[in-house]
């Protein structure tokens, strides 16, 4: 097992214990539920011990008395600047999903660049537009959880069913059906397409991936070094033209590039630039 799935599994299962409640028809309503994980990681879930950054903000505004997530807004901006994407390609449950059935098939179908660009509306119109829309119950509503996100759908919707079919059976609508869909289009694309919905529409990626260039942990490019064999853009999952483009917002950092460089030019580090003269014969 690889050292990059072996932190997947690790870290769904921290975001994730309570499996025992998908038996149980319960929810995780401690106070631990107050603190969010960096990945989309849904409130609703039986297992889920924190609160998806995503679900947390658009609730939050949405409620009657709205009061603004500072909390939750610092936090999404603090991970996105520490790490980028790289929580996207090693921490998120729903990635660890697709990872593993991308591993049923190895035709891969390449994406074009526009449809990537999709993710960007997605966290404009249901994530970044309800929260200036001002109504009667609070700022928006939270659209991408009801509306799209299939993350919830997966761990939350399809679990509480099964274990509370005759109460929840009657609130069955046409929305759930429709998530339903996209859901069954996503995991399915996924076995053919690398990571369909992290690529396309999630907007957690999204607003991470806007750190990627300027994260304190980030993809180093040593052109010296480099010997121009373009094996890192052969072997990039989510096919970018490396090492060119080894901090795009597109990369989630699964550093398949670095492990695979013969000559060790891309590493995975932080990025300090000191402001302080360099030392000289002068100066000393």
């Amino acid at each position: 097992m690889s050292k990059r799935l072996t932190t997947q599994l690790i870290a769904a299962l921290v975001a994730n214990p309570f499996l025992l409640n998908f038996f149980r028809g319960n929810i995780y309503q401690g106070n631990l539920k107050g603190i969010c994980v960096p990945v989309l990681n849904c409130y609703s879930c039986p297992a889920a011990v924190g609160s998806c950054p995503l679900g947390a903000l658009q609730n939050a505004l949405a409620a009657p008395f709205t009061r603004i997530p500072f909390y939750v807004g610092g936090f999404m901006i603090l991970v996105g600047a520490v790490a980028g994407r790289w929580i996207c390609g090693w921490l998120c449950p729903f990635g660890l999903i697709q990872d593993l059935l991308g591993r049923l098939s190895k035709i891969k179908k390449k994406l074009p660049y526009g449809v990537t660009r999709a993710k960007y509306l997605v966290l404009a119109l249901l994530v970044v537009l309800p929260i200036i829309w001002v109504n009667e119950a609070g700022f928006g509503a939270p659209y991408f959880c009801q509306y799209l996100c299939p993350q919830g759908t997966l761990s939350a919707g399809l679990p509480l069913l099964a274990s509370n079919y005759a109460s929840l059976s009657p609130l069955i609508g046409v929305i759930f059906w429709i998530k339903l869909f996209i859901l069954g289009i996503i995991l399915l694309g996924s076995v053919f397409i690398y990571r369909p919905f992290c690529r396309t529409l999630c907007p957690l990626g999204a607003f991470y991936g806007l750190f990627n260039k300027i994260s304190l942990f980030r993809l180093h490019y040593d052109k010296s070094n480099c010997k121009n064999c373009k094996r890192c853009s052969r072997i990039c999952p989510v096919d970018l033209n490396l090492p060119q483009e080894s901090n795009s917002a597109e990369c989630i950092r699964c550093l398949k590039c670095r492990d695979n460089c013969p000559s060790g030019s891309l590493t995975w580090k932080t990025e300090f630039k000191s402001s302080l003269p360099k030392s000289s014969p002068e100066n000393t």
